[in-house]
């Protein structure tokens, strides 16, 4: 696993801990020699956790649509930045740069990102871990929503998401390369990605 893709707010949201979990991801990554993908600004908790990884020795790849570039003020300090014309090019960059992803506290933007990731793991068109990093119990609506759907049918057997839930930053990197370790190996599956678009 050489690079994880963050998907976080471009806000702080209400809670501290929110914050110092972004930080604390961040340092992870880099102290891990893994690389950071995400979306390229420098305000919110993707600033936040793109600061980390630098100031910890890190690399970092932003990517960032045009219409975005003063809306989320790009980091100038990262070491490669992707300018891309939308935001279908822009997730597709995300997609092929990353060997996996974890979504942090945000809005709707990062629940969108995630719940496509998730979707197209469910059709079996890649294999890359998902995670999601539930600071003070972020993700628990979420989660109570799918185990709804469950529930009710519509998230069938043979189709059951995959995914990983930890509640501290310290546990994103083991649980990931495990995940990682434990996976089959299916290129041509992550490959086929791109079909979406």
């Amino acid at each position: 696993m050489r690079t994880v893709c963050v998907y976080c707010g471009s806000g702080f949201g209400t809670d501290p801990a929110f914050r110092e979990a972004a930080r604390g991801l961040g340092r992870a990554l880099a102290e891990a020699g893994i690389g950071l993908v995400y979306g390229g600004g420098n305000v919110g908790l993707m600033g936040t956790v793109a600061g980390a990884v630098l100031d910890h020795g890190g690399h970092v790849t932003g990517i960032i649509p045009d219409f975005l570039k003063s809306r989320e003020r790009m980091l100038d300090a990262v070491q490669e930045t992707i300018v891309v014309p939308d935001m279908h090019t822009r997730k597709r960059l995300m997609f092929e740069r990353s060997d996996a992803f974890v979504a942090m506290p945000g809005g709707i933007g990062t629940l969108e990102e995630l719940v496509e990731q998730m979707t197209w793991a469910q059709l079996g068109r890649h294999t890359k871990p998902i995670l999601l990093l539930s600071v003070a119990e972020f993700w628990t609506p979420l989660l109570t929503l799918l185990d709804h759907m469950r529930r009710n049918g519509f998230i069938r057997e043979g189709l059951d998401l995959n995914y990983l839930v930890a509640n501290r930053p310290d546990e994103v990197v083991p649980m990931l390369r495990d995940a990682v370790r434990r996976a089959p190996a299916r290129p041509e599956a992550d490959a086929l990605i791109e079909e979406r678009f």
